[in-house]
């Protein structure tokens, strides 16, 4: 019999052993450069994040990297692994399998070379299947993490603060405030919250509403989870640690932390439940990336939906994505608020500020964006002025120079 461990029981006893060391993602205090805390594996070939178990899994490893890959991918992409470097057990869902293209006969069509011609094939049952990766600290070659990360945030159009916003806004979740605590109520399907001012800063208010949105999904009519639990049942605690897992990745994916504070009380319970069902952190971290799908996909489509929209319609408005040269500078649209409200950015100065359809400079970037050629034509006119200027007060000052006593004399 192989003495072997499941992934799922790897990952149980290591969360366990750090729950209890006070060291779990869940603990570690969040930090503006992701130095510490929860900060979401990718794979830099793909492109894409590490999903589920397989991303907590890997951010448990004491990796400052996030990236992970496998041999055969960093070969490909001339990186070499170092010698005698210990790769990390992933577990994926394998829904298609690459096969032979047969004849009618059955018998493999071969190509030009004579090599058999393969196809993907969907399999009818997917399998759990493993894989082997290393981490970029582990790899010679590969460009340092921390500037293409920062590259990426340079790119970002958006501050944390502000996706929170349209992220909840999207979600159309009622929130109250007020009181001491903050939690779901499923009954009446709205958000307790305290109030904005008694949290130490908004990405901790924003965080702790992002954490309750995830509990908010579980209702009927969005992912519909068992949510019957009372306050301090194990069946409560299975709901936090979900909700829990899901607001490191969001929190992460939008780079605005995660609040334990709220949280911490559940870590007796979560080790109870992980010593005595290890499969359920495979449950509870394949429902968190449910909730985080759900979470961000309502802005995702909302986004899509208003981009759409504003192009086939909003030719007097700002829409996002705009980039309006305008008197001499050049303004970016980066989201519509409520009521058409512009969240703009000058790009020359790098200042963000709110713009309404009041706002007199609203109409001017309408304007702008709308008729180029006479914008062109008005900053002809701005330089043609300043330009004449320019001569005018030249001329003057020489006027000067010529009837004033001792000026322009040579010495």
């Amino acid at each position: 019999m192989s003495k072997f461990k499941a992934l799922h029981e790897q990952v149980a006893e290591k969360l366990i052993a750090a729950l209890e060391a006070g060291t779990s993602p869940f603990q570690k205090p969040w930090t503006d450069d992701h130095t510490a805390g929860f900060m979401t594996p990718l794979n830099p070939t793909t492109g894409k994040p590490y999903r589920g178990m397989n991303a907590l899994w890997l951010a448990m490893q004491d990796r400052q990297d996030p990236r992970w890959m496998t041999l055969k991918q960093a070969s490909f992409n001339k990186w070499t692994v170092e010698k005698g470097a210990k790769a990390t057990l992933i577990n994926f869902v394998k829904t298609t399998d690459l096969q032979p293209v047969l004849d009618k006969k059955g018998e493999k069509v071969l190509d030009e070379n004579g090599k058999a011609k393969m196809q993907t094939v969907k399999l009818e049952n997917p399998i759990i299947t493993n894989a082997w990766v290393f981490n970029g600290e582990q790899i010679k070659g590969i460009p340092d993490w921390k500037e293409a990360y920062e590259a990426k945030q340079a790119e970002q159009q958006w501050s944390p603060i502000e996706k929170a916003e349209q992220i909840v806004e999207a979600s159309k979740a009622k929130i109250k405030h007020g009181g001491n605590q903050a939690y779901y109520n499923l009954t009446k399907d709205f958000i307790q919250l305290p109030k904005k001012e008694q949290f130490d800063s908004a990405a901790k208010y924003y965080a702790t509403l992002l954490h309750e949105l995830g509990h908010w999904t579980g209702a009927e009519s969005r992912l519909d989870r068992p949510m019957q639990g009372k306050f301090g049942s194990e069946d409560y605690a299975r709901e936090e640690l979900r909700a829990e897992i899901a607001s490191l990745m969001i929190g992460s994916e939008i780079n605005i932390g995660h609040n334990f504070g709220q949280h911490a009380a559940y870590v007796d319970s979560w080790i109870k439940i992980l010593k005595d069902e290890p499969f359920e952190l495979h449950k509870a971290s394949a429902d968190a990336q449910k909730i985080f799908d759900f979470v961000l996909d309502i802005e995702n489509k909302l986004a899509q939906k208003q981009e759409v929209t504003a192009a086939k319609t909003n030719d007097n408005v700002l829409n996002k994505g705009d980039v309006i040269p305008y008197k001499n500078a050049e303004y970016r649209v980066l989201a519509i608020l409520k009521g058409k409200t512009a969240q703009m950015v000058e790009l020359n100065s790098g200042n963000k500020f709110k713009l309404g359809p009041k706002d007199g400079l609203y109409s001017s970037l309408v304007y702008a964006r709308n008729n180029p050629v006479a914008r062109e034509a008005e900053q002809m006119m701005h330089y043609d002025a300043t330009k004449d200027k320019v001569e005018f007060s030249h001329q003057m000052e020489m006027a000067e120079q010529e009837q004033a006593p001792g000026r322009g004399m040579k010495r």
